[in-house]
């Protein structure tokens, strides 16, 4: 069986899921990673009244389908264009963050073989 993504296999390394990066991001990377902005404004997300829980880094797709399906209130089927661009958007943002996840597992690992094999040096 492969190796599980989670906290149950990386609690001998102290990590959780909701944990905050330790290491620069652009360590274990040859090129410059762009930083991640918002798009949408947080007035804009106010009043069309989106749930904090989902003003994300895909909540300007979000207010697309929201004034797609004001606009065609009872012919939604016309929003799923709209629809499948945000949750499109959803999945890469779950993708990017796991990858995130396992960027950090790694480094904090590979720390710990590094610090393991200078003690057994001395």
């Amino acid at each position: 069986m492969g190796q599980m993504l989670g906290t149950w296999p990386t609690k001998e390394i102290n990590l959780e899921m909701n944990d905050t990066p330790t290491f620069p991001p652009t360590k274990g990377f040859t090129f410059k990673r762009g930083e991640r902005v918002m798009e949408a404004c947080q007035e804009d997300l106010m009043s069309a009244k989106i749930p904090i829980q989902f003003r994300d880094y895909c909540a300007h797709y979000l207010l697309d389908y929201q004034i797609c399906r004001y606009k065609y209130m009872p012919f939604v089927v016309r929003c799923a264009h709209e629809k499948h661009a945000y949750l499109e958007c959803e999945h890469q943002d779950y993708l990017l963050r796991m990858k995130e996840f396992e960027r950090e597992r790694r480094l904090r690992e590979r720390e710990l073989r590094v610090q393991k094999k200078a003690k057994e040096c001395k």
